[in-house]
């Protein structure tokens, strides 16, 4: 039995081209334009840019990425707060 996922998409240019190739096992679900607060990605990122990225300056491009991954551990290290902020009533758990 093959897995089936299921990938969000903000209708954004660079999520759209008509050469990709969508494997059968793949559903690209695309959110109603002007949405943010229905994709769980954009409160991630309000939330890394907030409390790890802005209002600092960085040497270059390997410490922008070293910034990057720590903020996303520290996000990760707190499943409750993950999980507040991406949880919305037409996402279901996946069972484990």
């Amino acid at each position: 039995m093959t897995a089936h996922a299921v990938v969000v998409l903000d209708k954004a240019g660079w999520h759209t081209t008509k050469e990709l190739e969508i494997p059968k096992n793949l559903t690209l679900l695309e959110l109603p334009p002007y949405s943010p607060q229905l994709n769980p990605t954009e409160h991630l990122w309000d939330w890394i840019r907030r409390y790890h990225l802005s209002n600092r300056t960085y040497e270059g491009y390997e410490e922008i990425v070293n910034a990057c991954c720590e903020s996303w551990l520290d996000l990760i290290a707190d499943k409750n707060r993950l999980r507040s902020m991406c949880w919305f009533p037409w996402i279901k758990e996946a069972e484990t």
